[in-house]
């Protein structure tokens, strides 16, 4: 049994391969792996449990073959029988160029591969919910193409990908999975870099370290779709070995997410002991932030973070419960993890392996 997993060794891939192995005994998983990341791969692997039934491969889905020889590429296409494909550029700030390659090229890259596996079972594909670009009010499990706009590269590449993705379903056996916006765990808080809603208590901190008002962000009317990423692994791996998600698109997010306002106000309460009191206004605050000295006092903050708090969108999971809720799969609320959430960062803020890439 063996499974091909891309996006190796990063924080869902590390986790899904440890959750994949406990699970499954007689399974054995190859990570294609970028050269530059093979060593880092080779040491994670061998830190898990089961690490010895894990071949880190090192090659790169930008290429059709995938960086391997038409012999080994034949070789693993005939050994395979899941397809977990994680690897993805993920930088909101992201050029075109690159995100394009990645995440649309990349993906065409193991599409085809899947092609060529006479054993395959599934194509476990994980998008996001944010394929939805610009779209208000309420999306669906079952819509793609609306005609909607994108704030950034980072959504239209991932929307061009899973139309691909959607398109070889009459022939590869697929489930897409549709994350919101992954934070730590939802028992220890764990995650393994401060950035996105991070962003938002990295600015609370650096707010209560001078004493100055806590800043408000955020929409009341706009939902802030956090998931912690255990509920993430749980639903990739149940859902991968459920048949009847087999042609599912699966959005998983909280069913009742807090308004981004309340958001800020609860990681204030909960970090700084005060709510916001300083109103800010967002055409002000994102020209602000794109001068670097400034953005560095509030915490880091990028500018193009911000819309995801001012965004009045609702993405809907009801056909993921049904599927996935009978296998005791399901998405805490924000507020029964926050203190776990705010505890980790609290321990680890100022340490520079946490820190953002960018």
């Amino acid at each position: 049994m063996t499974t091909l997993l891309t996006g190796f060794p990063g924080f869902l891939g590390t986790r899904l391969v440890a959750r994949l192995l406990d699970d499954r005994a007689d399974l054995r998983v190859v990570c294609l792996v970028e050269p530059r990341m093979a060593s880092r791969a080779r040491e994670v692997a061998s830190g898990l449990p089961g690490g010895d039934r894990v071949e880190i491969l090192e090659g790169d889905i930008t290429d059709p073959k995938l960086g391997l020889s038409a012999d080994r590429y034949a070789e693993l296409a005939g050994e395979v029988v899941d397809v977990f494909h994680l690897a993805a550029v993920y930088d909101l700030a992201v050029g075109e160029e690159i995100a394009r390659k990645v995440n649309i090229e990349g993906t065409r890259h193991v599409i085809a591969f899947c092609e060529q596996c006479p054993n395959l079972k599934r194509h476990n594909y994980v998008s996001t919910c944010y394929v939805a670009g610009l779209r208000n009010g309420l999306v669906l499990e079952s819509e793609l193409d609306q005609g909607q706009e994108f704030k950034n590269f980072y959504e239209s590449t991932k929307f061009a990908a899973e139309v691909l993705v959607r398109e070889s379903m009459d022939h590869v056996p697929t489930t897409v999975f549709r994350p919101g916006i992954v934070v730590g765990d939802s028992r220890t808080g764990e995650t393994q870099k401060f950035d996105g809603p991070y962003f938002i208590l990295r600015a609370i901190s650096s707010f209560a370290r001078y004493g100055l008002p806590l800043m408000k962000m955020g929409r009341a009317d706009a939902p802030f779709n956090a998931v912690p990423v255990d509920f993430i692994i749980d639903a990739l791996a149940v859902g991968s070995q459920i048949e009847e998600t087999k042609g599912e698109t699966l959005q998983l997010v909280d069913p009742q997410p807090l308004p981004a306002a309340s958001l800020v106000e609860l990681l204030s309460e909960v970090y700084a002991g005060r709510p916001p009191k300083l109103p800010t206004w967002l055409p002000s605050l994102e020209l602000a932030l794109s001068v670097k000295p400034i953005r560095a006092i509030v915490g880091g903050i990028p500018p193009e973070s911000l819309r995801y708090l001012n965004h009045a969108v609702r993405y809907d999971g009801t056909r993921t419960a049904e599927l996935l809720a009978p296998h005791g799969v399901s998405c805490p609320p924000f507020s029964s993890y926050v203190g776990a959430f705010v505890d980790f960062f609290r321990q680890h803020e100022h340490d520079p392996a946490y820190a953002p890439a960018h």
